[in-house]
């Protein structure tokens, strides 16, 4: 083998429970990204275990999307919610009888229900449990990112929050997986100097960082981004490779672009009549997206075209073949110029895999079989893998950088967001003299002190300002900071000025209930 490629996907959702309503629009995020992407990848995943691939890839699980998995409440609300898409497949293979096109991919959608549900059945509801298992027999390197994917450098104003950030993530994944993580997904790839230290004390071996971060450090890497870098303290950094990357991601270049594949929002939960689709909306008062969609992207501004499933996997095919060539060009033209094996490290959100991209399973899928069977140039690694065969590698600060737009921290602080951070800082050095406050609390404070880290944290998550930037549901992202930080201020008024009011605390305890052996001693 001349070289490694690792694809390392990467699982994140915010924190979404709302157990005083019955049904919440943006509880849907989580019940759609385990019918399109977590559910498919955990069927492939076990199908290379099924087959003895010698195919490891690298899985982010965020300790915010693990604990939302394991929930009761919320794996109850999923099983109705799956329940409720086969109901609406049931009613869409007596509407299509007449039309056989429509009808196929109504079938299809139906075959596919039944067997995800049998899969989600079949596990008892327990995914993390499941790629657990997957981990444990080689397949996956799973690794964690921030507790509530805070963005670390906005944070650094107060070291001990980025400390809780990491050392919060380090203790939900021992608790899920039994074991330490050997790798951490920088929230937003977002990286400081520095950073590294807070690694270190977690014990963490190795982070990602996108190339200008790692091509722009100090010295510069001698090998770009085809090989790791160890920092001062000999945490690793990985680099992201560009090209890999953009024929996936880039709009114009992308595969997910292909006309042949399925359209993303034309949705039946659009077209159809209202009081038809309406049982199985996400909020029964708004249109909304049903997962079952009838059209491919088409190209252009005309009539969308119907979809044909077996036209787009074999797009999916095609694509599959023409990205493992160019791994394998890729590795043979560097392998050239370097005197040790070539990395090229592709990291993507796994999301995109089923959800944003509907045939992106079975691309990950194809791909993996040919570079088992049909090359000898590359060998797929995870980067906890690297580290073990390579443990000599070139001593490099990277430079301050994230993967968002112009590869800094724009995206999460400019005009539409910026008012968040006075307040996080504000309520992070509150934090640490609550904790030197109360250095042995009784256990209604301890209680009270556990639940003011928890809203601290969910206030720091880096999607609230993102999703204002974006404006993708600007009202619920600015609505949870402000119900975070409240809830935070309340909890600091009643543990310094009046007295902690039991009941009231009970039922935020029941609401914002993740980490729930969290440690607050970390903010001292």
């Amino acid at each position: 083998m001349k070289g490694y490629v690792s694809l390392v996907l990467h699982a994140h959702l915010p924190f979404v429970r709302h157990p005083e309503h019955e049904k919440f629009l943006e509880e849907a995020w989580l019940f759609e990204a385990i019918t399109e992407t977590y559910l498919p990848l955990l069927q492939i995943f076990r199908g290379w275990r099924h087959h003895q691939l010698r195919a490891q890839i690298t899985l982010t699980l965020s300790p915010t999307l693990c604990a939302m998995l394991r929930d009761p409440l919320l794996q109850d609300r999923y099983t109705r919610y799956l329940n409720g898409l086969l109901e609406l497949a049931e009613k869409e293979l007596h509407r299509t009888h007449w039309d056989a096109a429509f009808h196929d991919l109504a079938w299809n959608y139906h075959h596919r229900l039944t067997d995800l549900r049998n899969t989600y059945h079949g596990c008892a509801g327990d995914l993390v449990g499941e790629f657990r298992k997957l981990q444990d027999g080689g397949i996956l390197e799973i690794i964690t990112t921030g507790a509530t994917h805070g963005f670390l450098p906005l944070l650094n104003s107060n070291p001990s929050a980025v400390r809780a950030q990491v050392l919060v993530a380090r203790d939900s994944y021992r608790d899920c997986f039994g074991c330490n993580p050997r790798g951490i997904w920088l929230p937003e790839c977002a990286y400081f100097e520095g950073l590294e230290n807070y690694l270190q004390e977690a014990d963490i071996r190795w982070f990602i960082v996108d190339a200008h971060g790692l091509l722009h450090g100090n010295p510069r890497p001698r090998y770009g981004v085809f090989a790791p870098v160890f920092t001062t303290n000999g945490v690793a950094a990985f680099g992201r490779d560009l090209e890999s990357s953009r024929q996936v991601w880039s709009r114009h270049e992308g595969y997910p672009g292909d006309a042949r594949y399925r359209d993303f929002y034309r949705d039946i939960g659009f077209d159809l009549d209202f009081d038809y689709v309406r049982p199985h909306l996400p909020s029964p008062d708004h249109r909304g997206f049903t997962g079952l969609k009838y059209y491919r992207i088409t190209g252009g501004t005309g009539e969308k075209q119907i979809y044909h499933r077996d036209a787009a996997l074999h797009a999916a095919g095609e694509h599959a073949a023409h990205f493992l060539a160019a791994r394998v060009a890729q590795i043979e033209k560097i392998s050239g110029i370097m005197d040790r094996p070539p990395l090229v490290l592709s990291p993507y959100d796994a999301e995109l895999f089923g959800h944003w991209w509907h045939e992106g399973p079975e691309f990950l899928d194809y791909f993996v079989r040919k570079a088992c069977y049909d090359q000898q140039t590359f060998e797929l690694i995870t980067p906890g893998e690297y580290l073990v065969r390579h443990q000599t590698n070139q001593v490099v600060t990277p430079s301050a950088s994230s993967w968002g737009e112009e590869g800094h921290g724009r995206v999460w602080l400019n005009e539409k967001n910026q008012w968040i951070l006075p307040h996080l800082q504000i309520a992070q050095e509150r934090m640490s003299a609550l904790v030197a406050k109360y250095p042995k609390p009784n256990a209604l404070r301890e209680r009270a002190l556990k639940q003011a880290a928890r809203e601290l944290l969910l206030a720091q998550s880096s999607d609230w300002p993102f999703m204002l930037h974006t404006g993708t549901n600007p009202e619920y992202a600015r609505q949870r900071v402000k119900d975070h930080l409240l809830r935070f201020i309340a909890l600091h008024e009643q543990l310094t000025t009046t007295r902690v009011d039991e009941k009231w605390l009970r039922d935020i305890e029941s609401r914002d209930n993740l980490f729930p052996e969290i440690n607050f001693r970390y903010w001292a």
